[in-house]
């Protein structure tokens, strides 16, 4: 009999690759949530920026993408340099999505938090390169990702520059 280490099911790596970025949400939720009604509240916005109930929803559903393709690619997994690449730089991005709300909520550092959003726009378009190696259907999942930091980027410029 030969001993073996237990591979983790299909549906139990799925559940870890949703958990993940959800919990990197909550945990950031902690600190902006607080900081809505009074300092956010008290900021100078552009125009185009969307009603405070919006934010929640959303990122749920990019997490949930995030969730899904991270697993996608684990399904593909290999030991090569590429899967590796693929994994540290979808660590990098989750480090600085979390950063960002730290900076820019809980710091309150505006311009700090556009320097954060910036590298992780790069962050995102890099794992989208990396993720689509693996799996199409992955880099995909990534691109609402991509498109709703580019947003989230260009309010953050306003409110830096109506607020400095």
């Amino acid at each position: 009999m030969h001993a073996t280490s237990p591979k983790p099911s299909k549906t139990v790596a799925l559940v870890i690759s949703l958990l993940i970025p959800l919990a990197i949400g909550i945990t950031a939720s902690m600190v902006t949530r607080p900081q809505i009604a009074g300092w956010y509240a008290a900021l100078h916005k552009p125009a185009f920026n969307p009603p405070n109930w919006l934010f929640g929803p959303v990122w749920t559903i990019i997490y949930i993408l995030m969730g899904i393709a991270a697993w996608l690619v684990w399904q593909k997994r290999s030991s090569s340099q590429l899967y590796s690449s693929a994994m540290f730089i979808y660590v990098v991005q989750l480090v600085l999505n979390f950063s960002w709300s730290m900076v820019f909520f809980g710091l309150h550092q505006i311009a700090g938090a556009l320097a954060v959003i910036t590298l992780l726009w790069m962050s995102i378009g890099i794992a989208i390169y990396y993720f689509s190696k693996f799996s199409r259907v992955a880099g995909w999942l990534l691109v609402p990702y991509l498109l709703w930091v580019s947003y989230a980027s260009a309010l953050n410029l306003y409110i830096y520059l109506l607020n400095r």
